[in-house]
């Protein structure tokens, strides 16, 4: 393992930290709380996390939707313990079904949260309780009580921790988020989820209903560079009953003549909304990469694991001897992307030659980097392959990565991966599509099982669908009911 080595800036951020009055008042439960960071320091630490959220994951664009929450937000952000907070949401293009916030105000929803939700009172469930780690401080709490070296980093990589640099040095700064809430964290987040929601006449008990289908879907830990809500939002026990007791308990205090659910409202907002992966931003057939957006392809090895993102691509065999990394390099010239990538590494650069990569200006670039176990003082000599690569205007760039004593074996696949980066020509993979949500109106009254019949759903793809809409096969269903299909 490498001896600790932060970007100056978070370095330089962690000791003006330190030096600030530890003890801060919770703006939630009115307490002395240890802290290390003023609100101010706060907003703009939120403020320079959200363009990297965004270039790391990417941004999924419908005003509608957008328009919708961020409103939403903002009323119940002055109904809040901190009203003074600018409070800003962001839909991130992933089918991952997560939501997560940011200090200083800002809160992401990804589309896969979005399809999953089946009205508005649960998707104001999900944007109050977000809103709650915000308004308690969680993050901040989290962050003051652990060294910076010692934060947890991004899940879902496929590589061995031994190249967990490699794999993540294009998400650098993102380190900070996706801590894992304590259960205390997460009870706290509920009620407060439950509160905001109700204060701006929501329904809370649909707040629990979709905790309950987020455990019955029994979500893996990571994809795409994305945790799931459940591995940063673990359930604090018995959930379901609790937040509908808090939602009772708030129903009967408030007194509203009612409170709002809006389901056909909110499914037809989401009518169109992409539904898993989006093709378009890079799939794989066989054992070739396509990237349509971006007009490129290339080969990698049968028996590879492949793990895409709008970040990076990264690639491993199962052995886990080695890891090939493809991102973008930064630059105004092949020689300064190269250049710059090098020294962002710290490799030591042992060989540098120009080529033509299938007609792309390219360099190949050897290198290497001695890693020591701060603990025992072993050393590892990794040896990397890069390919930079020019293609419209754009600096593409292969590593591969692993031990001195594995890269003779890996040495000739690294450079069959990278050589085969080619231009994407064919018709029939640029033109892919994605698939959607469809929203349906049921023609005739029956169960769910003959909607989904009516509308040619395929069998094996029913179950799913049921959960998609949180119902079962067997529930019967009104003529006019509006459901959720997948289509194009």
């Amino acid at each position: 393992m490498k001896k600790s080595n932060l970007p100056v800036k978070l370095v330089l951020l962690f000791f003006s930290l330190v030096l600030i009055d530890s003890c801060a008042v919770n703006p939630v439960t009115g307490k002395k709380q240890f802290m290390l960071m003023s609100e101010e320091q706060e907003v703009q630490l939120g403020l320079s996390y959200d363009p990297q959220v965004i270039a790391t994951f990417g941004e999924y664009k419908s005003e509608n939707i957008l328009n919708f929450v961020q409103t939403k937000a903002t009323e119940m952000g002055k109904i809040s313990h901190r009203p003074n907070i600018e409070y800003h949401v962001k839909i991130l293009d992933s089918p991952v079904v997560n939501a997560f916030a940011v200090p200083g105000g800002y809160i992401y929803l990804t589309r896969g949260i979005l399809a999953q939700l089946n009205n508005e009172a649960e998707l104001i469930g999900v944007l109050g309780h977000e809103m709650g780690h915000i308004t308690a401080r969680h993050s901040v709490s989290q962050q003051s009580k652990q060294q910076l070296g010692q934060l947890l980093l991004v899940g879902g990589m496929i590589a061995a921790p031994k190249y967990a640099q490699y794999a993540e040095y294009a998400m650098q700064g993102m380190q900070l988020l996706f801590l894992k809430f304590s259960r205390d964290d997460e009870q706290q987040a509920d009620a407060l989820g439950v509160a905001y929601s109700s204060l701006i006449g929501y329904d809370a008990h649909k707040m629990a209903d979709f905790f309950q289908v987020l455990n019955k879907m029994s979500m893996a830990d990571g994809h795409s560079g994305v945790p799931t809500f459940l591995s940063t939002h673990p359930d604090p026990g018995d959930r379901y009953n609790s937040v509908n007791q808090a939602a009772s308990a708030w129903q009967d205090s408030l007194k509203f003549a009612s409170y709002k659910v809006n389901s056909d409202s909110y499914l037809r907002m989401i009518d169109g909304v992409t539904y898993g992966e989006d093709p378009r931003q890079g799939y794989v057939e066989g054992n070739t990469f396509y990237h349509p957006e971006l007009k490129f392809k290339f080969a990698f090895p049968a028996g590879w694991d492949l793990e895409n993102s709008p970040a990076q691509v990264n690639m491993a065999p199962q052995d886990d001897k080695s890891l090939v990394v493809f991102t973008l390099a930064s630059g105004k010239t092949l020689d300064e992307a190269a250049s710059n990538t090098i020294k962002q590494l710290e490799l030591t650069l042992e060989s540098s030659n120009l080529t033509t990569i299938n007609s792309f200006p390219a360099r190949v670039v050897q290198s290497k980097q001695v890693l020591e176990d701060p603990s025992t003082g072993a050393k590892q000599t990794n040896r990397v392959l890069s390919y930079f690569i020019q293609a419209d205007n754009l600096f593409y760039v292969f590593h591969g990565i692993t031990t001195d004593a594995d890269y003779g074996t890996y040495s000739k696949t690294f450079a069959s991966i990278m050589g085969s980066f080619s231009r994407l020509t064919d018709a029939s993979k640029l033109n892919v599509k994605p698939l959607k949500i469809v929203v349906k109106k049921v023609q005739r009254t029956g169960t769910l099982n003959d909607a989904f019949t009516f509308y040619g759903v395929k069998q094996d793809k029913k179950a799913d669908l049921a959960l998609l809409n949180n119902l079962e096969l067997t529930d019967r269903v009104q003529a006019g009911k509006l459901i959720k299909i997948i289509g194009q």
